[in-house]
């Protein structure tokens, strides 16, 4: 089984970048096969910022700047209460289920591959959760950043 998960230094901005998914792509043309890859990348700052883009391209290097300009332009802020989330949240996104429970200090960042790259980059240290749906990768995170939106807007919503 081979390891997609390839890790970048921080940029300039603070965002550290982590590529979750690269697929190569074909199409049947008149002229022969086009190909083309797609990248699918998390960028976070650790500090409560995270966001997912998809990033399509004739070569890597080109879906990979692409996927982290589209993860910096959606990017949401997540509330981050005593290094956990503020309560459990419960999501399903097609065939993805997602479930996220705050844990106990201490306890670190107990998720499958996936979820983990979501949650550590946007800087949560202690999160228990599970993936109930689809071993689908791409599925799972945009299922992750899903639950952690809505988790923020009724954490806005409690506050008021």
């Amino acid at each position: 089984m081979r390891n997609n998960n390839f890790q970048r230094e921080p940029s300039a901005d603070g965002f550290e970048e982590k590529i979750i998914q690269v697929n190569r792509v074909s199409k049947k043309t008149k002229g022969g096969n086009k190909r083309g890859f797609s990248v699918l990348m998390v960028v976070g700052n650790k500090n409560g910022k995270v966001g997912v883009g998809l990033g399509k391209a004739p070569d890597v290097s080109s879906a990979i700047k692409k996927g982290a300009s589209v993860a910096r332009k959606h990017l949401i802020q997540v509330p981050i209460v005593n290094t956990t989330i503020p309560f459990r949240i419960d999501v399903k996104l097609g065939a993805a289920k997602i479930m996220l429970k705050p844990a106990p200090r201490g306890s670190g960042v107990i998720a499958g591959g996936a979820v983990r790259n979501v949650v550590t980059a946007a800087g949560i240290e202690n999160i228990s959760s599970k993936v109930l749906g689809t071993n689908n990768q791409a599925s799972n995170v945009y299922a992750t950043i899903e639950a952690l939106r809505i988790l923020a807007e009724r954490y806005q919503v409690k506050n008021k």
